[in-house]
């Protein structure tokens, strides 16, 4: 009986999972084939994490017996978490056209860091899918590089598009592998 209730559950829960990754899916297509407003979209959304990183910062400040200099520190970084934040919120083109930049910079050191690495496995079997990796990263870089700041239009939407739809994806395999499991148990 137990079993039935157990077996009952996880079906039902791998239902749930099956519509949250398709939704998910769904979502990465649309992030896809619209990436600007996708990117847009985005950018606000790290605008508001932003600000309530500040916020948490200046409450932080103020939670715990701490030095005065160290309270002036915490507040004075949770404004300036607050501040980039609701710039973000207000001129969200501008934090588009930034975050731009950060993936262009964030993909010429993840290049470089992935040559080193390579570079120190190299007898090591495999070792060439890191110098690979290395190049594929670094042509993205460049291409991004290249064409900014009018890649600022399709970049950070594509780039989560593609994560939301892998990220769905994955999570329909692992969702439907359990329910494989389980209706064979």
């Amino acid at each position: 009986m137990a079993t039935n209730s157990v077996a009952a559950d996880l079906h039902k829960e791998t239902t749930w999972s099956i519509v949250l990754s398709v939704l998910i899916m769904i979502a990465g297509f649309l992030a896809i084939a619209l990436p600007y407003i996708a990117g847009i979209a985005f950018t606000l959304v790290v605008g508001w994490m932003l600000i309530f990183s500040g916020v948490l910062h200046i409450a932080y400040a103020f939670r715990s017996e701490r030095a005065a200099g160290e309270v002036i520190w915490q507040v004075l970084l949770g404004l300036v978490y607050g501040f980039i934040g609701a710039y973000i919120l207000m001129h969200p083109v501008a934090g588009l056209v930034g975050l731009t930049v950060a993936i262009a910079v964030y993909l010429i050191v993840e290049a470089i860091i992935e040559l080193v690495l390579a570079y120190q496995l190299r007898p090591a079997r495999g070792s060439g899918w890191l110098i690979f990796d290395s190049i594929v990263t670094f042509i993205l870089a460049v291409m991004i590089w290249s064409m900014w700041p009018s890649s600022a239009t399709w970049v950070v939407g594509l780039l989560v598009g593609v994560s939301m739809l892998f990220s769905g994806l994955s999570r329909l395999m692992l969702s439907l592998s359990v329910r494989r499991i389980t209706a064979a148990a």
